[in-house]
Parts: structure tokens; sequence; C-alpha cells
């Protein structure tokens, strides 16, 4: 069952590697959010931990103009507030609201840690699930399939802790039907994650979440994790978005136990019935 996040946290103290790490809420990311441009640092969720740095939070994608804003509605506690139904001036099944993600596998230059995007995995679990449990959709977001690309290449924004302000690096041709524009943006996708330690994006819920639906109540679990190349876990950060009021309890399908009782009573009931 999910609980609010802050409960689940506790004290927000998480053991990840070999060392003790927190998660922090309403933070700047490092360098500075280097996706698209305007778009504001701030209320990140974050978590810093062996030389990584994760971050997560939600943002307003759609204003009553239809229009991106840095209102990203953060409770300071993990969780971010939105209202239901489908974004002004856009169709179902389009939100009002977004998630982004920050990576940054060498935020603070220790060399002890000095990692590039290249050299761990990060996996992104997406809740699709609105109610009060969770069905997590997992899969790695910087050396994963992209959908539909189908390869490994996707548009992340890109860059090093000296990257400013929406001057992160994309790859252009992804999903280019020329296959040989497809195989150079492949090729230099595989170079920028050698090169780069930073990766970011911004990214809508129906993109991911399977018949996603924006109108109804709902309460999504996110989580953002690296590993190492022996799969141990060194950071990890997570977030809810609380749409409208929040998704219900999730009614438990009757047991087999509690189907047969059913049965035995009504059995009775009806015997009762024949012979009063």
């Amino acid at each position: 069952m999910k609980n609010k996040l802050s409960a689940l946290l506790l004290a927000t103290s998480l053991v990840c590697g070999s060392s003790q790490a927190v998660i922090l809420y309403d933070q700047d990311i490092t360098p500075d959010v280097i996706f698209g441009s305007g778009n504001a640092n701030g209320s990140f969720t974050t978590e810093q931990n062996n030389g990584i740095e994760l971050g997560l939070r939600g943002k307003l994608r759609h204003n009553a103009a239809g229009q991106p804003e840095n209102t990203f509605n953060s409770n300071g506690d993990g969780t971010y507030s939105f209202n239901a139904g489908v974004a002004p001036t856009q169709s179902a099944p389009t939100a009002q609201w977004s998630f982004e993600w920050s990576i940054n596998s060498d935020y603070s230059g220790d060399d002890n840690f000095n990692f590039m995007l290249a050299d761990l995995s990060f996996v992104l679990g997406l809740d699709t699930d609105p109610s009060l449990s969770t069905d997590f959709l997992t899969f790695d977001l910087i050396h994963g399939i992209e959908p539909i690309a189908n390869s490994v290449c996707w548009d992340h924004s890109m860059g090093d802790n000296g990257t400013g302000n929406g001057a992160g690096t994309e790859v252009s041709g992804c999903r280019s039907a020329d296959a040989g524009v497809a195989a150079a943006a492949t090729a230099a996708y595989a170079t920028n994650l050698t090169d780069f330690n930073v990766a970011q994006n911004s990214w809508k819920p129906h993109w991911f979440i399977p018949g996603f639906d924006p109108t109804i109540d709902a309460t999504y679990d996110f989580y953002l994790a690296a590993f190492d190349a022996q799969g141990q876990q060194l950071a990890r950060t997570q977030i809810q978005i609380i749409v409208g009021s929040g998704g219900a309890t999730q009614v438990p399908a009757p047991t087999p136990l509690l189907l047969l009782g059913i049965g035995l009573l009504a059995v009775l009931l009806s015997r009762k019935r024949v012979f009063s």
C-alpha cells in the first residue's frame, strides 16, 4: 500500500552503498536545469550519495493558457499536487502536469568516484496504478531501448558540471526513418555517455503509463536509482504525484477461502429456507 511519502521515508534516511544518505526536499540540482529554455531550478527531491546526485520533481506543464510554467506545487515532503483533468488546449490523455528528472553521476567532482554516465546504470520506476497500491513499470532511462527509436538513443539534455541553464547537448535523429541518420545519432549518443556526467529530461506521464487517464483522482509514485556494474544501489530518490484528491484505497479481491465460506453460507441459508 502507498503511504504519504514522508511517512514512507520516516526521517528521510536511506542507506545506499557504503554510506548513509538523506533525501532532501525542494532542492536545486547540480549544475542547473540544462534542458529547454526558461526552466527554473529548484523544488527537486534529491539524494546525493557516492558522488551521485539524483533528482525528481513534478511540474505544471500546461497552465490555463496551455503553456509550461515554473510552478511545481511541492508540498515540501517529496509529494507534488496537481489538478485532475485534460490539459487546457491539449487533447486527452495529456495531463496538466509532467515529471522531470536529473542525473549527475559526478556532482562533487570527487576523485574517489568520478563516474561518467556510461559507468553506471539508472532505473526509473513509474507507478502505473492510480490507486493507493503500486504497480511499477521500470526501465534504464540512459542505457535502455528508446521505445520509438527502438535503439539506445534518447533526446536527453546532457552536459557536465559547468553546463549552464538550458545549455545541454541533445542528440537529434534518433527516431529518423533514414537508417544512416539514426545510426549516426545512436553513435553520437553513445559518445555523449562517455563524455558527460549530467543527463536530464521532462516527460509527460501518458508517454509511458499504459491507459493513463488524466481526469481521475490518483496517486503515482516515481523513483530513480543508480547502480554500479555489480548491481549495487548507490543512490535513490523518489516522489509522489497527487492528482486531485489522490488515489483511492484499492479493495482487495476476495480470497478463495473467503469465496468458499460465502458459498457455504449461501447453501446453509438456502437449506434453512427449504426446511423452515
